[in-house]
């Protein structure tokens, strides 16, 4: 090195350092101030659209923010939040309100009394974990200082650094050498929540590793070494905690955990969907429904000459599929079939925009891992093998994604179903869609699989077994589910549930699981939603249209134009039903 290289790097170390010595605080956070009522919404409030809008916004920058898991300050933080709106809104007067009005006012209450009971819930599942996390403070130390802006010291984030490193050689020590007495016994769904934490908080870690690298030569020079030295160790840990607590081995894609929430938890999300009923009482309904299912595949299948041999009908069901590359055209065949349906028989208004601005693409053979079957809502993804696959894999696909399977569905992702409500959402209070719920949104297009049956859409016995096996699905799904996060079934008992009481295919069984409780996209209760949803939608129907209080039409699009809210609160709106303040869910709609 020359001299004036090292003159140059002498003076960047002492300008670090001068600049290390001169402590800079960011101010600390001033407590969230709740809004102010009338000033946001005016003397005499119709809803709550205005007040709702403000505390979406409001959400969105702290959670932006405070977006550390396991953070005690986040907790912090979102209770102070949640407690401030809750008094805010305490502070309307609900007698004043119209009827939309204390419907949104109810909404809101439920919306934030859930929110506090799952950082209580949030904080006991925590607690599971926290043995297998030790270092898990520090780490979220690490990165609220750093967010702060706080004076940084190299040597003493380095020692950090170090003893993280420490903690995890001794748990990995513990765990392979379980000394009696000192063993680490933990349930294997919360093992798998314990690794996933240990990845989410080495991505916290390397965030907060790389806002310093590079520009700030004295954190380069003393925390590099121990940084990759302490990521490394995390990498290994997680891979340690799956094979021995989790029973998942290295590179293993296939085996499927998941991470079961518990009673408490389902009974809690039970409350804020306003489903008055307990997880076992689901079940029962579940069964009940299966029951009318068994019958009518029974029928359908002795129609084909296949007898009481059910699953040899739904063989032959599952045989009809398109060849390679027609599907995309043949769906398209199918949504146009559905919109002239519902239109013919005056069913439901179906805005010329909304038929012409569905779009379609092709589903990823990655994403097919987790849903074997087509999805839908603003776009419509198909589900159809690939080049890449396994010759098993591409007949699974095809056979689980074959022409009846798909008549019976198509409808259900677009047109009455998904599409039209997000494309209604937008434009009719949107500002409830922080009510949304899939009770609404998947009931909503279950309710309508049921209804075209019973409107005769679906006319040949092919037809109906594809239509059956959704519906026979939506009852496993509950099942499953729900057996799941009690504890009563792990995840492989529930795809062989598929497999033998529904006639799933395995890849396309497996995919469905994985998706319930390893995606990260679904609530412990989203499987449940399909059919209670489509039950409530259903029970409504008959007592406004059946007892011929409404058309089908004008039933359907008044639904479309509340919101895709709790259905309790679509009925208090539709019959227009006396409400108070201390509103409680008691709706047996079942």
């Amino acid at each position: 090195m020359n001299s004036q290289a090292a003159r140059t790097i002498a003076t960047l170390l002492t300008a670090a350092a001068l600049v290390c010595a001169q402590p800079t605080r960011r101010p600390p956070p001033t407590p969230y101030q709740g809004p102010d009522v009338r000033e946001i919404m005016g003397p005499a409030p119709a809803d709550l659209g205005p007040l709702l809008e403000r505390y979406s916004s409001d959400l969105r920058s702290l959670s932006r923010f405070y977006d550390v898991q396991l953070s005690p300050t986040t907790e912090r933080v979102m209770r102070q939040f949640y407690e401030a709106w809750r008094a805010a809104l305490a502070s309307i007067p609900f007698d004043g309100l119209p009827q939309e009005g204390r419907i949104d006012y109810l909404l809101f209450r439920n919306k934030l009394d859930h929110e506090i009971r799952q950082l209580d819930l949030n904080q006991k599942r925590s607690a599971e974990i926290a043995d297998l996390v030790p270092f898990a403070p520090a780490i979220i130390e690490l990165k609220e200082a750093r967010q702060r802006v706080d004076p940084l010291d190299p040597s003493a984030a380095a020692s950090t650094l170090e003893q993280i490193s420490k903690q995890m050689e001794d748990l990995s020590k513990r765990i392979n050498e379980p000394a009696k007495g000192a063993e680490i016994k933990v349930a294997k769904t919360a093992a798998y929540r314990a690794a996933r934490t240990v990845d989410r908080l080495r991505d916290t870690l390397k965030g907060w590793f790389e806002f310093y690298n590079g520009y700030d030569p004295l954190f380069t020079w003393w925390v590099t070494e121990p940084y990759q030295k302490s990521a490394a160790a995390m990498e290994k840990y997680a891979i340690l905690i799956r094979e021995k607590l989790a029973g998942i081995k290295p590179g293993d894609r296939d085996t499927i955990v998941g991470d079961a929430v518990g009673r408490d938890m389902l009974v809690s999300e039970l409350a804020y969907e306003m489903i008055p009923y307990t997880p076992e009482e689901i079940v029962e309904i579940a069964n009940r429904e299966f029951a009318w299912c068994d019958a009518e595949m029974l029928r359908a299948s002795r129609e084909l000459g296949y007898g009481d041999d059910w699953k040899k009908a739904l063989e032959h069901v599952k045989s009809d599929y398109v060849p390679p590359g027609q599907q995309p055209a043949f769906i398209l065949g199918l949504v146009e079939e559905a919109i002239d349906f519902v239109g013919s028989h005056n069913l439901v208004t179906v805005p010329p925009l909304a038929a012409q601005t569905w779009r379609m693409e092709m589903m990823t053979p990655e994403r097919q891992r987790i849903n074997p079957f087509f999805t839908g809502g603003s776009v419509l993804s198909v589900s159809y093998p690939v080049e890449s696959m396994t010759e098993e894999q591409k007949l699974m696909g095809m056979r689980g994604n074959n022409k009846h399977f798909s008549r019976a569905t198509a409808f259900h992702e677009v047109i009455p179903g998904h599409f039209l409500q997000e494309f209604m959402d937008e434009r009719y209070r949107p500002y409830r869609r922080t009510f949304d719920t899939p009770f609404s949104v998947e009931g909503w297009a279950l309710h309508w699989e049921m209804l075209l049956w019973d409107q005769g859409f679906t006319k040949t016995p092919e037809d109906r077994i594809g239509a059956l096996f959704w519906r026979m699905h939506r009852c496993a799904r509950i099942i499953f589910s729900l057996s799941f996060h009690l504890g009563k079934m792990t995840a492989q008992e529930c795809v062989d549930f598929l497999v033998n009481r529904v006639g799933f295919e395995r890849e396309n069984a497996a995919g469905e699981v994985r998706r319930s409780f390893e995606s990260g996209y679904y609530g412990p209760l989203y499987q449940v939603a399909y059919m209670l949803g489509a039950l409530q939608f259903r029970a409504l129907h008959k007592e406004m249209v059946g007892a011929g209080k409404m058309s089908d039409r004008d039933f359907h699009d008044a639904i479309l134009k509340m919101n895709a809210i709790p259905v309790e609160m679509v009925r208090a709106s539709l019959t227009k039903q006396p409400l108070n303040a201390g509103f409680v869910s008691n709706w047996k709609f079942y």
